[in-house]
Formats: C-alpha cells, sequence, structure tokens
C-alpha cells in the first residue's frame, strides 16, 4: 500500500527582517551596536576575511562587531571551506555568524524586442567563523595586522591628511558641530573643546559623512526636518559613517546623537530594509570620500 502524500509547509524567511530585528533588539537595550566594539584590539578594527585580507562592508561590519561579544581577540572571520582550505578546520561545536551580501538578478519585463530588463536585489546569506575558533590554521591567517600607535591627547596627522585630501570645507573653532548644505561647509569646536582624540574625530567623520551627500556628491536629501524619520534616516547614516572611519583609523567610536536612538528603533520597525539602507549609504560615503582623498595627490600634480 503507498504511503500516503504528506505536504510539508515551507516558511520562507525574512532576511532584511532578521537583521533589523537584532539590530533593534540591541537599541532597545540602550545600546548603539556601533559603539565601541572594538576597543580591545586598537588599530585592528575592521572585520575583515582572514584569508583574503578584505575588508567587509555595510550591516556586515555591524553585525560582526555585534558577534566578538563573545570575546575574541581579533576581527578576522573565514568561511568553513577556507578554514580547510587554509589547512586547519573549524572546532566542534563551535556556531558562526551570518552575514550577507545583495545579489543582483536580471530580470526581464515584456516580450520579443521590447522586452526590458530591469536589476532586483536579492539578499543572500553566509556563515563566517572567528579565527579563534578554528584550530591549526597558519600564523600569517590569525594573525591581523600590527596595531597603529597613535596620542589620544593630541591630533591625528594620518587622519588629518586623509580629512584635508577629501577637499571637505572643515572651518575648526566655530562654537558647534554642524554641516550647511547651502554654504557646503562643516563648522567644528577647536580640538581643545573635546575630550580627546577619539571624541574630535568621531565627530568630525559623522559631520563629514553628511558633507558626503551634497548635491555634487552622493546627492542625499538633507533638507527634512528636524525630528522626522527623514531626519533620523540620514542621522543613522552619519553615525554609521562615522563608526567605519573610526574603526579604520583606530578610534574609539561614540554616538554622536544618543537621542536619536528612540527614533532609530521607530524607523526600523517601520521600515525592514532601513538599517541595511543606512550601512549601504554609509558605506557609500565612506567610499566616496577615500576616493576624493586618493585622487587628491593626482590632482595636485596635474
Amino acid at each position: 500500500m503507498p504511503r500516503p502524500i504528506t505536504a510539508r509547509c515551507v516558511v520562507k524567511r525574512d532576511l532584511y527582517a532578521e537583521v533589523s530585528e537584532r539590530i533593534v533588539a540591541e537599541l532597545e537595550r540602550g545600546a548603539a551596536p556601533w559603539v565601541k566594539p572594538w576597543s580591545a584590539t586598537a588599530g585592528a578594527n575592521t572585520p575583515c576575511n582572514a584569508v583574503s585580507n578584505r575588508p567587509y562592508s555595510g550591516c556586515n561590519v555591524i553585525l560582526l562587531w555585534l558577534a566578538r561579544d563573545r570575546g575574541w581577540p581579533t576581527p578576522r572571520f573565514l568561511t568553513f571551506k577556507q578554514a580547510i582550505e587554509a589547512g586547519g578546520n573549524v572546532r566542534k561545536g563551535e556556531h558562526g555568524t551570518k552575514v550577507y551580501f545583495v545579489k543582483q538578478l536580471q530580470v526581464k519585463e515584456g516580450g520579443g524586442e521590447d522586452a526590458k530588463t530591469r536589476l532586483v536585489p536579492m539578499l543572500r546569506e553566509y556563515t563566517v567563523f572567528n579565527v579563534a575558533q578554528c584550530d591549526n590554521l597558519p600564523e600569517g591567517i590569525r594573525a591581523g595586522k600590527p596595531m597603529r600607535v597613535r596620542n589620544p591627547d593630541t591630533r591625528d596627522a594620518l587622519a588629518d591628511e586623509f580629512l584635508r585630501s577629501t577637499g571637505a570645507d572643515i572651518r575648526d573653532g566655530h562654537g558647534e558641530a554642524y554641516y550647511v548644505p547651502r554654504q557646503d561647509f562643516i563648522s567644528m569646536p577647536a580640538f581643545q573643546a573635546f575630550k580627546g582624540a577619539d571624541h574630535f574625530y568621531n565627530v568630525v567623520f559623522h559631520e563629514v559623512t553628511h558633507w558626503t551627500g551634497h548635491k555634487s556628491r552622493l546627492d542625499r536629501d538633507l533638507k527634512n526636518r528636524f525630528r522626522s524619520r527623514e531626519y533620523a534616516a540620514e542621522e543613522l547614516i552619519a553615525e554609521l559613517g562615522a563608526a567605519f572611519l573610526c574603526a579604520e583609523f583606530g578610534f574609539d567610536g561614540d554616538v554622536r546623537n544618543a537621542g536619536y536612538i528612540a527614533t532609530w528603533i521607530d524607523l526600523l520597525k517601520t521600515d525592514k530594509r532601513a538599517f541595511l539602507t543606512a550601512c549601504s549609504k554609509a558605506q557609500a560615503a565612506a567610499d566616496c570620500l577615500r576616493g576624493l582623498a586618493l585622487a587628491a595627490p593626482a590632482a595636485v600634480a596635474a
């Protein structure tokens, strides 16, 4: 007698909602997950692939910082397969961390010669493990870059050169920190008004991330009303942009506007894609600034 056919219910996962829920949970605890998750390893702060040394980007930076609550000493990650290929192995019982990438799918609309093709973003996930979760990895894969030594009480020459090379009009000693889109300049208090280099560069990186949104650069909407969701979204982009840059230059991050946490929770609960969108735009801002800084010597030479 044949077995009866049993219907299986397959629940389709919503990856955008899963990521958003993780971030909202951290915010509701009163902690911004991009603040000071790396302070134990100053100078080796940006999560990267341990085999290629390529840094992770966007939301994966935040998610891998969150994972480091487990006490790992360095933000170096690799897949199960990469660990095996390197001659090592992931220890039995270890749980990996989910990271994500966006795959662009080509979808044709219509038929014949008039068919149009559009790109549809599809979120995909994969699992990575910290090198501390593995055994028998070569030292070159386990070890990160040497720590950069800096003085926390003085201005940082490398960060200052980076800021100068972007071409941003930063006016020190103006009392308050803000960006004026209409006149395209950044006002900053004097360095001495801050508790130290960490605080100063966190604030100036926040403002220079806003600066990338000018219509002549990345053209984000900077005209939204104070305390609106759109305004909160731009503040979130600036917070994340500052966190990415602080990690890159070895500064401890901080929350520029702690009062926005409640607004960010509301934003993320309303729009499940808001956090990934903010991460993507913050990454684009950081990339824009790097591009401007790298282009500066050639422009001077010309």
